[in-house]
């Protein structure tokens, strides 16, 4: 989960700073009164012994070796002693408490953001791919706090947890890390995992826990597109033909594919979109809108705007266009 503020280091060091403090106040003020004070073998109080009379007395140990003896000492153990023996108790069992609360606190956080989240998306892998698709998603408008990276890299995780993202550290292909991350209750899984058969181990286990969610995955090598769509991947992206190809159009055609870059960049320029069908264009042909159509989706199916299938739009269709990005929506 994100979270902001001290780091453990500097906690830690603040408590042993303030137990160092304690410890040395009590020293002093004890060899400074070492004549107040008593010792079973009669050799006086030295420096050695104040350490060691300090050291028992603050942790309450308290062997009875050492004793103060005078009205002074005793006064001097009840007015500045015994509050530093206080003081080094909370910071021992302050910092045992805080660490046991914070425990239960996350914990308790981690328990009701599962319980309250709903139709998120879940990104496995913040690589090139995975981060790629956040930045694709932050661009449409979609809510920091409704994506979760689930990676086991802590540089990646930082990363994402700084742009406001849900995290969950741990390996995508285990049903737990996936519970933790909410994937039963998301609406989309993005698979952007490094290697091709963990993404089809990782979409296997995704949809053995969400059956109607919607996986993309992306792999690899076109041989391996087949197994992870027989995982439960409803849509998969060859990422090395897919750069292939816009290598093979850029030596002939380049402007083509800037415009494609164009397309698959949602803050600038152009951008493809989705939209339902406008009562006023029910009936129409999509080829006459105002709009680039690309295609229609009805009924889960995608159809070509071409296609005499979608020559007159219905109630319930979905528009793919191309839309211009404005400077407002950029910003």
């Amino acid at each position: 989960m994100p979270e902001r503020g001290q780091s453990p280091a500097g906690a830690i060091l603040r408590r042993v700073a303030t137990a160092t403090f304690a410890l040395a106040v009590t020293v002093v003020v004890v060899y400074l009164g070492r004549d107040g004070y008593r010792d079973v073998n009669g050799d006086g109080i030295s420096w050695l012994d104040a350490v060691y009379y300090a050291t028992v007395s603050l942790s309450t140990t308290g062997y009875g070796d050492i004793t103060p003896a005078s009205d002074s000492a005793r006064l001097i153990n009840i007015l500045v002693v015994t509050p530093l023996r206080l003081l080094f108790l909370i910071v021992l069992v302050g910092t045992t408490l805080e660490l046991l609360t914070e425990r239960s606190r996350q914990a308790f956080k981690v328990q009701r953001w599962r319980l309250r989240v709903r139709n998120h998306v879940v990104v496995v892998g913040y690589g090139t791919k995975g981060g790629a698709a956040v930045d694709t998603l932050l661009g449409d408008g979609a809510d920091p706090s409704a994506i979760v990276v689930v990676d086991n890299n802590p540089e990646r995780l930082r990363l994402a947890g700084a742009r406001g993202l849900v995290t969950v550290n741990g390996n995508g292909t285990r049903s737990e890390v996936l519970r933790t991350a909410g994937v039963p209750r998301a609406a989309s899984i993005v698979v952007a995992t490094s290697r091709d058969d963990t993404a089809v181990l990782v979409t296997l286990t995704a949809r053995e826990l969400a059956p109607s969610s919607t996986i993309v995955a992306a792999v690899r090598e076109t041989e391996n597109v087949h197994l992870v769509r027989q995982s439960g991947a409803d849509s998969v992206v060859v990422s090395e033909e897919t750069a292939g190809r816009l290598l093979g159009m850029a030596t002939t055609t380049p402007n083509v594919v800037n415009v494609i870059e164009d397309l698959l960049t949602p803050d600038v320029g152009f951008s493809i979109s989705e939209r339902p069908v406008e009562q006023s264009e029910i009936g129409g042909s999509p080829r006459h809108l105002s709009d680039i159509v690309l295609g229609v989706v009805r009924g889960g199916e995608l159809h070509r705007v071409d296609s005499p299938r979608v020559d007159a739009l219905e109630p319930g269709d979905r528009l793919l266009y191309v839309k211009k990005v404005t400077p407002a929506e950029d910003s």
